[in-house]
């Protein structure tokens, strides 16, 4: 499935594009914690699902940092990025920008384009960081 089209989805499913307040309607638990060289990363354990975003990020980068978790969580759920980053050559490139577009798309709504806004004024509103602003796929 498109990741456009499953962000349509997720956001039709539970009526906003909240990446907070989707994480509580699937039971993820968001955790805050100081860290120096991470914006986050996701987790399971005895299937309790959680989030862990770096607390000395501004609130738009944490933001971003759950939506992008949470792509990992909803395309990739079996995939442990940390443990394939630390342990093996496999790239994880490809999974690490299907979860940047994911939250891009999720961000950034598509009436924003419509209105007339590029896609980076509407990055920069929606706290998405402005280098990843090209991976929002225009609406037509």
């Amino acid at each position: 499935m498109r990741i456009k089209s499953m962000v349509k989805r997720i956001t039709d499913k539970y009526h906003t594009n909240d990446p907070l307040l989707i994480a509580s309607h699937k039971q993820i638990l968001i955790f805050y914690e100081d860290f120096k060289n991470v914006w986050g990363y996701f987790n399971s354990s005895r299937r309790v699902m959680m989030i862990h975003v770096n607390s000395n990020l501004s609130e738009e980068l944490q933001r971003f940092v759950i939506a992008h978790e949470l792509g990992h969580r909803i395309m990739h759920p079996n995939v442990n990025v940390p443990f394939l980053r630390s342990n093996t050559l496999h790239s994880i490139e490809r999974i690490e920008r299907e979860a940047n577009q994911f939250a891009v798309e999720l961000l950034v709504e598509d009436q924003l384009l419509l209105d007339g806004l590029t896609i980076y004024e509407a990055a920069a509103v929606c706290g998405v960081p402005v280098e990843l602003a090209y991976l929002k796929k225009i609406p037509r």
